[in-house]
């Protein structure tokens, strides 16, 4: 059985106490949420504060990048290993808005997943349309371009370790969100490629979590459906009482 995973990304919010009292406390309720993994990715700056504010609670640290590159002249940016050295153990990759708004391809995206997997991170790797895409019916072959490129050169093995995002475009940050009956049909189709690529039992567990305006009033639904295993939240992941509620539906689910 596939557990449910709620990550809440943090973007470019909040200062150094608001991320380190945020994460205090839903590091004090995380014990209410049974049977799903939690994940929090504050901005990198703030990542070891964070942790330390987390300390043994069941939640794990992620970050929101990374660069491919173990260590190097590479001003302004912070590896896997540097990552991993204070405890993290996710980070997300290929994010709409890194794809859209920093121009990162899906080369790129596969590059840092390599890095990411060899410094023993999780990585969650996202794919979406835009909506100008969706209108002409792109969606299935936009999400197959982005998906085979992303996760270019994976073994078996490697495959069973990383989580897989779908996050339409138009529905990050606008308030609009696909409906349960849309995202669970580009669930199992991404389900069915993996299934394709590799084998029947990789893909059936290989997390497939949904981004796009996630709350507490729309996450029951999407969380019921069959191929959707989680979350990737974000802007009601800055109130640890609507991130708890998600977590709370994904558990009840």
């Amino acid at each position: 059985m596939r557990r449910i995973l709620i990550a809440g990304n943090w973007k470019m919010h909040l200062a150094r106490s608001g991320a380190v009292g945020l994460a205090k406390e839903i590091a004090r309720r995380a014990d209410e949420v049974a049977h799903t993994d939690l994940v929090v990715c504050p901005p990198t700056v703030y990542l070891d504060a964070v942790g330390q504010a987390l300390g043994s609670a069941p939640v794990a640290l992620g970050a929101q990048n990374m660069y491919h590159e173990p260590e190097g002249a590479f001003t302004g940016e912070i590896s896997g290993p540097m990552l991993a050295d204070i405890n993290c153990r996710f980070v997300i990759l290929g994010h709409s808005e890194r794809r859209h708004i920093m121009g990162e391809t899906d080369h790129q995206v596969n590059q840092k997943l390599h890095a990411a997997l060899s410094a023993g991170l999780a990585p969650i790797v996202c794919v979406g349309e835009r909506l100008e895409q969706r209108e002409r019916g792109e969606t299935a072959a936009v999400i197959r371009e982005q998906t085979r490129g992303s996760l270019a050169g994976l073994t078996a093995t490697q495959m069973a370790s990383l989580v897989v995002a779908y996050e339409p475009v138009w529905a990050i940050g606008t308030g609009k969100v696909a409906t349960p009956e849309t995202a669970e049909e580009v669930h199992a189709d991404l389900r069915k490629l993996i299934c394709d690529e590799y084998n029947p039992s990789i893909g059936q567990n290989v997390r497939i979590v949904y981004g796009g305006s996630v709350k507490p009033e729309n996450a029951g639904p999407l969380l019921e459906q069959e191929n959707i295993d989680g979350a990737l939240v974000g802007g009601a992941s800055l109130k640890s009482s609507s991130f708890i509620q998600i977590a709370a539906a994904a558990s009840a689910a």
